[in-house]
């Protein structure tokens, strides 16, 4: 398979700031190590969908890239959180308003894999590529729960609630070795698919009732998600690694979702990478979800984290551990 890059990244963050007294007033917070809330996060406004904020993420970098000669788009993929698009996906809907001419040949809408969406998309973007079926491609994560979902009256008041921020971020990925994708790993948890799930009351979401739509979480489920989370991104992390001979004490720069404080530490401590050299936006805008690669990447890379030649690790695990997956890029 021949080489491919991932070459540029970009991010769009809502201007809406929400502190966490917007949920709880006065009121003392969660002290959950799971959904201990970050100092800030971003909401999206009413009338933004995915794809006006996957526009906003991607427009600045495909113009850099447009300047470098980069002006075709084969592959389109894309994950959005909370779809707003119930039948036709985003993609097409990106395409149109980033004025992609001729359309991309594939437009793929990415429903699994949540917050490691972006790895796993550019594991399919490689292989697409890699393999000569397409030259580029544009991948978009967008995390769009939490001023649509967790703003609602009663699920605003529940403990894990202030823990998400919306945002999106982006890549492009092209043939060639300038910034190579050394490999990519991925864990499919398929026995734990079942554990995250809507709450509702009884009814299904499409259903006419009072009940406002929540994400369902026991403690039990919380404990479980805990372990499982703990030992998956090591795990994967660990696998790219070792598939390219590295350990993990030498990553320079390791990017994973942001789930939490607890996770993030137990990760790098798990890893044996230092605090320094794992990127952490939590507090500045909360579980990005997906995005929380893609945005954490972009903001490093304009504030001077990485360097030329960096060792780059990407990791991350999705819902209650259904999906796993890194990849490893030398910068």
């Amino acid at each position: 398979m021949r080489p491919v890059s991932l070459v540029d990244v970009g991010s769009y963050l809502p201007d809406h700031a929400v502190d966490t007294r917007y949920y709880f007033g006065d009121e003392q917070v969660s002290d959950s190590l799971m959904f201990r809330a970050p100092a800030e996060r971003r909401h999206v406004s009413p009338e933004e969908t995915a794809a006006s904020m996957a526009e906003r993420a991607a427009r600045p970098m495909l113009e850099r890239l447009a300047e470098a000669g980069d002006t075709r788009v084969d592959v389109l993929l894309t994950n959005v959180a909370l779809p707003d698009r119930i039948f036709t996906g985003a993609g097409a809907d990106i395409a149109g308003r980033l004025g992609l001419d001729p359309a991309p040949e594939w437009i793929i809408d990415v429903h699994n894999s949540g917050c490691a969406s972006f790895v796993y998309m550019m594991k399919l973007a490689r292989q697409l590529i890699g393999s000569g079926a397409a030259e580029t491609a544009l991948i978009c994560a967008v995390q769009n729960t939490a001023g649509n979902l967790f703003v609602q009256s009663d699920v605003r008041r529940r403990k894990h609630a202030p823990v998400p921020g919306d945002g999106c971020g982006v890549g492009f990925l092209r043939a060639g070795d300038e910034s190579p994708i050394l490999d990519v790993v991925s864990y499919q948890g398929i026995e734990y698919a079942n554990d995250m799930e809507l709450n509702v009351d009884t009814r299904r979401y499409w259903e006419p009732g009072e009940g406002q739509i929540d994400i369902g979480f026991t403690d039990s489920k919380v404990a479980k998600i805990i372990a499982r989370g703990n030992k998956l991104v090591p795990q994967v992390a660990t696998d790219v690694c070792d598939r390219i001979g590295t350990p993990t004490r030498d990553i320079d720069v390791l990017v994973t979702n942001q789930p939490n404080r607890m996770f993030l530490r137990n990760w790098r401590e798990a890893l044996q990478v230092k605090p320094e050299r794992h990127l952490d936006t939590f507090d500045r805008y909360g579980n990005l979800f997906g995005a929380g690669i893609p945005v954490t990447l972009d903001h490093a890379r304009d504030e001077g984290l990485i360097r030329k030649g960096d060792l780059v690790v990407l990791s991350a695990f999705a819902h209650a551990g259904d999906f796993a997956a890194a990849a490893a890029v030398r910068w």
